[in-house]
């Protein structure tokens, strides 16, 4: 079963993606819907980088909540920075992060809270995967600006992902 669904997860949701995007339940569309549902995740298994096991799924809703709010106050905040700032007084700039992980699973869901979270943009990893560089709209204070993306996005990540304390 496993060979022939890699991911029960990706396989449903695909499944619930496609009649939603084609708004129809017509037989066609269900049996392309299943097609798409099947052979996707058998064609990009290869793609994803590691098991995924969440050691701390309690952690993973407090995260949800914490990205969920900073999305918000952040779009608030780049909305007036744009809005009512000249810019000579936006001091963008970018930013090195040390990282404590070399996850894959941590990794990537590090990347899709700071790509979705208004005025900061993923740049690059480094080759050894360290350090992490990004572009931050206003940035005031750098270290500040470290330890809030440690304390709040990776060791919450590294929770649970990897099971740390």
């Amino acid at each position: 079963m496993a060979r022939l669904l890699p991911s029960l997860t990706l396989s449903a949701t695909l499944f619930i993606v496609w009649i939603l995007l084609h708004q129809s339940l017509h037989p066609a569309t269900l049996l392309s819907a299943l097609l798409v549902a099947l052979v996707v995740p058998l064609i990009t298994r290869s793609l994803r980088p590691a098991a995924v096991v969440m050691r701390r799924p309690g952690v993973l809703v407090r995260l949800t909540l914490v990205v969920l709010r900073d999305m918000v106050r952040s779009a608030l905040l780049v909305g007036k920075g744009l809005l009512f700032k000249r810019n000579a007084d936006i001091h963008s700039a970018f930013l090195r992060v040390p990282l404590d992980t070399r996850d894959p699973n941590v990794l990537a869901g590090l990347a899709m809270i700071v790509c979705l979270t208004p005025g900061t943009a993923w740049a690059e990893l480094s080759m050894d995967r360290s350090v992490l560089l990004l572009h931050v709209f206003e940035l005031k204070d750098e270290q500040g600006m470290i330890d809030m993306i440690k304390a709040r996005y990776e060791k919450p990540l590294m929770q649970i992902f990897e099971g740390a304390p």
